[in-house]
């Protein structure tokens, strides 16, 4: 019994360790099964999330350009805050060859969203082998939508800036473009580079939140405005070109300028088209009858003439092989008021002549007329004039012809005339009085301006004879100076193609705007009617004026219409 007792015992102790051999043993499996799925659940979790990281950035260093995304560029706008361009993000279409198998397929499924896509040039970019190339920059919403629901492999999307202009084509000229890589190329665009955003660009600091806005002078309203009236007077003239300007006589600041034909900054396909430039300061021109506004303040500031001079305009006048005539002379001597206000020739070739050449000359640089002309817009031409002043040249520049300028510095120069004298570079941004008398000089004596006030309101005055009648505003005093000038054909002035401008100012009191028009080979408006510019130029102005005066804090003043004022007689 007992022994049988002892025998079940036995293994009942043994039992007992071997269990607990089992137990220890176990443990120590279990903690190494745990570590093992720990260090491979780590090596899984790490691995994952450098696929999501990979997964969020940008297409890579595989020949892939730095992104875009922060080429940002500042805002545009107008005096009062409205915005002229802005940034906006776009998709554009790239691909990597690389992982590219089958190109045909790939140009075969793009064609359906893009009809336009180059396909032996995106087959050889698709066939390069490269990491990166380009497909198509700058897709609309609906294009990047269709092209990710056709799920190419090796074809993927990076996010750009673009510039968008939500007046489309109002200010184009002035705004200027953009190139894809949203670079500015031209116009006010190029100038905000060349003043440190490109090299913010380069070196990726150009921050949306760290660009101020860049506020021009302009005012959107009045701009809306000239753009108009312009293109209107581009159809109703059958005219090849045309353009305005107005300017701030007190401050030089351009307050609104537009040429027509122009074109849309949003899709510039046809920017580059010569007869699309801005012809008020990339254009020169003979600027006609309008430069006799400054044969006669030359006159004037010399001291030999003053309003009671007078000029024998009875019979043309004869210089070597050519002979000055009067478009529609009087036969009889002139006074200084009847050579302005009947624009002679004759009388203006007189006054030049009183002068000398080189007086002449020196009045005309004197006034920026001849010398290129300083402001932020980049698309300045240069004026022409003789390489040798002779008296001939003299003569004919009295009247107009044989010098060239732009239409934009023939206004800055009027506007000298009507301040009190003063000239100042224009200006595309914002300028105060005071900053622009700092940057301004004194060209022609107060007493000239005064005289010259006088003049063109008097040219412009129903009765008096003068040719600016049709430019009159009841209400707002204008005044001002036409110019018909026969353009040069191979080599000859052509008498049925001719450029005409109205140089206009407002109120002749006290001058506080230049008004410029400018409208290249005008046909008579209707059957019978003649193509001077006091029938087409002039009235373009009128139209400007009294559609803007207000805009620009102008009150009009009745009861001062009885004609100009006399004041000076010395």
């Amino acid at each position: 019994m007992i022994g049988l007792l002892r025998k079940v015992r036995k293994p009942r102790n043994s039992a007992i360790v071997v269990d607990g051999a089992r137990k220890a043993t176990g443990g120590k499996t279990r903690t190494r099964v745990v570590m093992t799925i720990a260090v491979f659940f780590g090596i899984y979790a790490t691995i994952a999330g450098r696929l999501v990281y990979f997964g969020l950035q940008e297409p890579a260093e595989s020949g892939a350009p730095a992104s875009r995304v922060t080429a940002s560029r500042p805002d545009i706008v107008d005096r009062n805050g409205e915005v002229l361009a802005t940034d906006i993000k776009t998709a554009s279409l790239f691909a990597e060859p690389r992982r590219i198998v089958d190109a045909d397929e790939i140009i075969e499924k793009l064609s359906t969203v893009l009809p336009d896509l180059e396909i032996e040039q995106t087959y050889t970019k698709l066939k390069s082998g490269a990491g990166f190339v380009w497909l198509k920059r700058q897709l609309t919403p609906r294009q990047q939508d269709e092209i990710m629901q056709l799920g190419l492999p090796g074809i993927g999307f990076r996010t750009e800036k673009r510039r968008f202009y939500p007046g489309g084509a109002t200010a184009s000229h002035i705004l200027g473009l953009t190139n894809i890589d949203n670079q500015g190329i031209a116009g006010m665009e190029k100038y905000i580079d060349g003043q440190g955003l490109a090299d913010l660009q380069a070196s990726g600091l150009a921050m949306p939140a760290d660009l101020k806005p860049v506020k021009l002078s302009i005012d959107n309203r009045v701009q809306h405005i000239v753009h108009d009236e312009i293109a209107q007077g581009l159809e109703r003239y059958h005219a090849v070109a045309a353009g305005a300007v107005i300017l701030n006589a007190k401050t030089g600041e351009i307050m609104a300028m537009a040429s027509v034909p122009d074109f849309d900054p949003n899709n510039p396909y046809n920017a580059h088209e010569k007869d699309r430039l801005n012809r008020m300061s990339a254009g020169t021109f003979e600027m006609g009858s309008t430069i006799k506004s400054f044969t006669t303040a030359m006159a004037l500031d010399s001291g030999k003439a003053n309003l009671k001079s007078t000029f024998d305009a009875s019979r043309p006048l004869r210089i070597g092989r050519f002979t000055i005539k009067d478009f529609h002379g009087k036969g009889r001597v002139l006074s200084l008021p009847e050579v302005f206000i009947y624009s002679s020739n004759i009388g203006s070739a007189k006054e030049a002549d009183m002068v000398g050449i080189e007086g002449h000359r020196e009045f005309l640089h004197r006034l920026g007329l001849l010398s290129r002309m300083k402001t932020e817009l980049p698309e300045v031409a240069s004026p022409t004039e003789p390489r040798e002043w002779k008296k001939v040249h003299s003569i004919t520049i009295s009247f107009g012809h044989g010098m060239s300028t732009t239409p934009l510095q023939t206004a800055v120069g009027a506007a000298a005339l009507v301040n009190g004298g003063r000239l100042m570079p224009p200006t595309f941004l914002m300028r105060t009085e005071a900053e622009a008398e700092a940057v301004s000089e004194q060209v022609v004596n107060a007493r000239t301006s005064a005289d010259m006030r006088y003049l063109y309101k008097l040219n412009a005055t129903p009765g008096s004879g003068g040719s600016g009648a049709r430019a009159q505003v009841p209400g707002y005093r204008v005044g001002g100076k036409t110019g018909t000038a026969e353009k040069v054909v191979n080599g000859r002035y052509s008498s049925d193609k001719r450029f005409n401008a109205f140089l206009a100012a407002f109120p002749m009191d006290d001058p506080q705007y230049v008004v410029l028009a400018i409208i290249d080979e005008p046909k008579p408006e209707k059957p019978g009617m003649g193509a001077t510019a006091g029938l087409n130029a002039a009235p373009i102005v009128a139209n400007i004026i009294r559609r803007s005066a207000s805009l620009l804090g102008v009150k009009p003043e009745f009861g001062h219409e009885n004609g100009a004022t006399l004041v000076s007689s010395n």
